[in-house]
C-alpha cells in the first residue's frame, strides 16, 4: 500500500513467491486511482439514506454531497454520464471491479451525479434546518418542543451553512445571521465566566480554563469574522487543556486571522502527538486516553480536523498525503466511517485537501513494469476519472516463484494512490509472516 505524492514520480513494489507455493493459485493484483474523488464519491449514499432526522443528521444529509458534486463539476466531470459507468472506487478492494460495486450496493442510488435531485436535497436539508431553529435562533439536538439551544450543535450547524454558503448553496436570508449572533452572545457569557475565574474571590458562574466548544464557537465566529481578543488570549494561554481535536480548530482560526506566531505554537503542540508509519506512508494522531465518548475524542474527526489545517497551510507537506492514506484506510465499512458526523467531516477535510493539493485537476500517464518490463500503459484525466482501466493483475504461470518488483512510473500532474495484493496458496510446513499490517 502506498502514494505517489504529487511531486514524486515513481514508486516500487518487492514481492517474494516461495518455492512451496503452487502455480495455479499465484495471483498478483495492483490497483491505482489518482483522486480522493471516488472515496468522496461512494460515502454519499449511506449519509443520504441515514434515517434519523437529528439536527446534524439533517445537515449531513446534503451538504457532503454538494461539496462533493461541486469538486467532480470543477473536475468538468459529466455528472450524467459516469451515473451508468461508475464500478468500485475503492482501491483497496479485491476482485472484478463491476461485481465488487454491486457487493457494496447497500443503498438504491447515489445523488451526487443529478444536478437537479441534489438541488431538491438541499432544498428540502435547508427547509427542515430553518424549521429546526430556536425561537433564540440556536439549534438543539432534535429542535423540538422543549429544546434548549446547544453551542456546540449551534456550533456545528452555523459552520455547515457557511461551507454551504461556499459551495453556492441560497441559504434563507437571517437563518445563518441568528445563528452567528447566537454563538456571539454565547461566546460573551463564556469570556465574563473565564474573567470571573481569574479573580481571587471567584464570583458565579465561572470558569477556570477555556475548553473545547469555546475553540469550536471561536473558529466558527472567526469565519464570520467576528474575533474577540480576550477569547483568543484564553484559549492561548490554555491550549494545553483544551483536546487535540480543539487545538485543530484553534488552529484553522488562527489561520484565518494570520496569527502566523500562535499558529506555529499550535501546530508544534499538535505535531507533539503524530505517529508515522513509514512502512504503511501513513500519519495519524494518537490521541490521549480517557475521552473517547465524547464529540472530541473521536479519531477520525481529530485527524480530519488536522488535515483540514495542513490542506490550509502546508498542503504539499507528507504528512499531508500519510494522513489522507490513514483516513482512506481506516473506513470501517469499506466506503464511511463510523457515523453521519465523522464521515461528513472526513469528506470535507479531503474536499479541503484535493483543491488545496491540486488533485481536482488530475492529468497523468501511468506505466507499469514487471521485472523491468513495460506491462501496461493508462493515461488518466478528470474526463475518464470513472471509467478508466484501475488494475494490473497477473495471475497463475504469469507469476514465478522468487522475488519479482513492480514499477509504477508517473508522468504529468498529480498523485497516484496504489494498493498490490500478492495470493497464493503455499505447501510450507510453516508459513512465515508476510505483508503489510499483519
Amino acid at each position: 500500500t502506498g502514494t505517489i505524492r504529487p511531486d514524486q514520480t515513481s514508486a516500487r513494489i518487492e514481492i517474494d513467491v516461495p518455492r512451496e507455493r503452487r502455480i495455479s493459485d499465484a495471483r498478483l493484483e495492483v490497483r491505482y486511482s489518482p483522486s480522493l474523488a471516488g472515496a468522496l464519491v461512494d460515502a454519499l449514499p449511506y449519509l443520504v439514506s441515514y434515517p434519523y432526522k437529528t439536527t446534524d443528521t439533517t445537515l449531513n444529509r446534503f451538504l457532503p454531497t454538494v461539496i462533493v458534486q461541486n469538486i467532480l463539476k470543477r473536475m468538468n466531470v459529466d455528472l450524467e454520464e459516469v451515473r451508468d459507468k461508475r464500478a468500485n472506487l475503492n482501491a483497496q478492494a479485491l476482485g472484478d471491479p463491476a461485481e465488487r460495486a454491486k457487493q457494496w450496493q447497500r443503498y438504491t442510488h447515489n445523488p451526487v451525479f443529478s444536478e437537479a435531485e441534489v438541488e431538491l436535497m438541499v432544498k428540502r436539508g435547508l427547509e427542515d434546518l430553518t424549521a429546526m431553529q430556536l425561537s433564540d435562533g440556536g439549534w438543539g439536538w432534535f429542535s423540538g418542543w422543549g429544546e434548549r439551544s446547544d453551542a456546540h450543535t449551534t456550533a456545528l450547524v452555523v459552520h455547515g451553512l457557511q461551507i454551504a454558503q461556499q459551495n453556492g448553496v441560497a441559504l434563507v436570508p437571517g437563518v445563518l445571521e441568528k445563528g452567528v449572533a447566537w454563538l456571539k452572545v454565547y461566546q460573551a457569557d463564556q469570556i465574563q465566566r473565564l474573567k470571573n475565574g481569574d479573580m481571587e474571590k471567584k464570583p458565579t458562574p465561572y470558569k477556570t480554563h477555556a475548553d473545547n466548544v469555546d475553540a469550536m464557537v471561536f473558529m466558527v465566529l472567526a469565519d464570520a469574522d467576528i474575533v474577540e481578543q480576550a477569547m483568543l488570549d484564553y484559549l492561548y494561554r490554555d491550549r494545553t487543556k483544551i483536546s487535540v481535536y480543539a487545538k485543530g480548530m484553534f488552529g484553522l482560526a488562527l489561520h484565518k486571522i494570520q496569527d502566523r506566531e500562535k499558529l506555529a505554537m499550535i501546530m508544534r503542540n499538535i505535531d507533539q502527538y503524530l505517529v508515522q508509519d513509514d512502512e504503511n506512508q501513513t500519519a495519524y494522531l494518537k490521541l490521549p486516553d480517557g475521552y473517547w465518548w465524547y464529540w472530541y475524542g473521536s479519531e477520525t474527526e481529530a485527524n480530519a480536523y488536522y488535515l483540514k489545517l495542513l490542506a490550509k497551510t502546508r498542503p504539499e507537506d507528507p504528512k499531508a498525503s500519510r494522513l489522507v492514506k490513514y483516513l482512506l484506510n481506516n473506513r470501517k465499512h469499506a466506503t464511511y466511517w463510523n457515523s453521519t458526523r465523522d464521515t461528513a467531516i472526513a469528506v470535507e477535510a479531503m474536499a479541503d485537501y484535493m483543491q488545496a493539493s491540486g488533485e481536482d485537476r488530475p492529468d497523468l500517464t501511468l506505466e507499469i513494469y514487471y521485472d523491468g518490463e513495460k506491462r501496461k500503459e493508462v493515461k488518466i484525466t478528470s474526463e475518464n476519472l470513472f471509467a478508466y482501466d484501475d488494475s494490473f493483475e497477473l495471475v497463475g504461470d504469469a507469476i514465478d516463484t522468487g522475488v519479482h518488483t513492480v514499477d509504477l512510473m508517473k508522468k504529468g500532474r498529480g498523485p497516484v494512490y496504489f494498493n498490490a495484493y500478492l495470493t497464493n496458496f503455499t505447501l510450507e510446513d510453516f508459513i512465515t509472516r508476510a505483508g503489510l499490517e499483519l
